[in-house]
């Protein structure tokens, strides 16, 4: 019997969803395999497969996609991309500069974009990509300075929020206070932003349409370290962004098993002859023949779990234009 034969993948079906999260821990790489060719729905029980509904997206325990198949993780990343200040980080001791993160994405793509120099307008309308674009924030922050706007996540509840972001321009979500103690508090689009020029869809950033065409700028935030194979992503990139166009990657490299096996790491392990290897200088060696690198720096960004309890992280930005 032919493994793509409809009675087969019926009867595999059947297994896997017999067994619930014990089949995807066993078999976790078939698992994803058969959800991402549509023979397992993304979520089953909404949950994506046994993950935990409570557990935050500061966590480190666990990991896979199905980590942001949940309410609980659309709330988390509303807080994160749309939330006021004062609703993040109350405290006067608190980094109050990392709270700033979709925004300073954002003016890295601009600022470095050869095409939003032309004044001409022979160029044309520009086009950016926000790829692992979670809820929106920084898709929005985008369409300040580009005509169009494209948001691609992995996660439907991701896409879905955003999609709601942009239809309705606001999104009640639930902040956490403390224990069950929660905060009911509304995301919303800032009134100057031109929701019109941006549009999402759920998408694999290993495994982008190949009608994309060629854009204008890419945005890549907190992606790398959460792509299961992210050389293959990379790859993809040189015929994705027209010359003169901006790369921006941005990434803490948080490498865990759970999301990428450890033989496609950039970085973080020793080589055999025990040299240190650094993501960065392996970005460096596999984006140079098509990129140049323009700048540097760090994007701090902070993730509210709870009242008293916050991620802070601080991402490496590289900003690289298409040669």
């Amino acid at each position: 019997m032919s493994s793509s034969s409809p009675s087969f993948l019926n009867r595999e079906r059947a297994l896997l969803l017999l067994a619930g999260a014990t089949a995807a821990s066993v078999v976790p790489a078939l698992w994803r395999r058969l959800q991402r060719r549509g023979v397992l729905p993304a979520a089953v029980g909404g949950t994506g497969g046994g993950v935990d509904e409570t557990r935050s997206t500061t966590s480190s325990a666990g990991g896979g996609s199905g980590a942001y198949e949940t309410r609980k993780a659309v709330d988390e990343y509303l807080q994160f991309h749309y939330g006021r200040p004062e609703d993040i980080m109350p405290y006067e001791c608190g980094p109050k500069g990392a709270l700033r993160f979709t925004q300073e994405l954002a003016l890295l793509c601009e600022r470095h974009c050869g095409a939003l120099q032309d004044f001409t307008g022979e160029r044309g309308d520009t086009v950016a990509l926000d790829i692992g674009c979670a809820v929106g924030g920084a898709s929005f922050e985008l369409a300040r300075s580009f005509n169009h706007v494209l948001g691609i996540d992995f996660s439907q509840h991701f896409v879905n929020a955003a999609n709601t972001m942009k239809e309705r321009g606001w999104m009640r979500y639930s902040s956490v206070e403390e224990g069950e103690l929660t905060a009911e508090r509304v995301a919303a689009v800032p009134e100057d932003v031109d929701r019109g020029r941006v549009r999402f869809a759920q998408g694999d950033a290993c495994n982008l349409p190949a009608d994309l065409g060629q854009v204008d700028a890419v945005l890549a935030a907190n992606l790398l370290c959460r792509l299961p194979d992210p050389s293959v992503f990379l790859r993809r990139l040189p015929s994705l962004i027209k010359p003169g166009g901006v790369l921006v990657l941005v990434s803490p490299y948080s490498w865990l098993p759970a999301w990428t096996d450890r033989q496609h790491w950039l970085g973080g392990y020793r080589d055999e002859a025990g040299k240190p290897v650094w993501s960065a200088d392996t970005l460096t060696t596999l984006l140079s023949g098509d990129f140049t690198l323009v700048e540097q720096k760090d994007v701090p960004f902070v993730i509210r779990e709870h009242r008293r309890k916050f991620q802070w992280g601080c991402s490496h930005a590289m900003v690289w234009r298409r040669k």
